[in-house]
């Protein structure tokens, strides 16, 4: 039977955005992010990072260092293998060779595929209207998180989201309810 997931943006989501972040000791999680994680993954929903990461496509980072600030945002969410899995786009924006990039449902598509989730039942969380591009267009719902949506995105992203959410714990109530109907 195939199970539901949450899927979830990394940076403005999870953890506080530093451009191009490589260094571990600088993850800083987004306020309510762990609690909202332990209580999902208690519910029996799988977690995964769907997130771009072009730091690594410009030569700026490596996939490495997203390895390695990965690793510290789980420990930070309070329990090794909260996490059931992770899907990045290193590609910078523009590189016609990667057609994984969000708002590319196509991250989601491999998750589907790899672990036998049912998108039907999951729903994407993130901060910015490809987040939200992607869940829909996965067959998704979609939560944009409103703690820190860009400006260029907010206006759009509203008005296309499956829910908005205030902060974690709107989330959580959210996908607990769906997932009771």
């Amino acid at each position: 039977m195939a199970k539901a997931a949450v899927f979830l943006d990394r940076d403005d989501t999870l953890i506080e955005n530093i451009p191009y972040l490589g260094d571990p000791s600088q993850v800083r999680l987004m306020p309510g992010a762990a609690e909202a994680c332990q209580t999902l993954h208690r519910a029996g929903f799988l977690l995964f990072i769907v997130s771009n990461q072009s730091g690594v496509g410009r030569g700026l980072i490596t996939k490495e260092q997203v390895r390695a600030v990965d690793q510290r945002m789980e420990s930070l969410l309070g329990k090794s293998g909260i996490i059931s899995g992770y899907y990045h786009c290193f590609a910078a924006p523009g590189d016609p060779y990667d057609e994984r990039r969000k708002p590319s449902p196509t991250m989601l598509h491999e998750a589907a595929k790899d672990q036998s989730l049912s998108l039907q039942s999951s729903t994407m969380v993130g901060n910015r209207l490809t987040d939200i591009q992607a869940g829909l267009e996965a067959g998704c719902a979609s939560i944009l998180l409103s703690l820190r949506v860009p400006d260029e995105d907010r206006e759009e992203a509203i008005r296309t989201a499956t829910f908005v959410a205030k902060d974690w714990p709107s989330v959580v109530e959210w996908i607990l309810k769906k997932a009771k109907k």
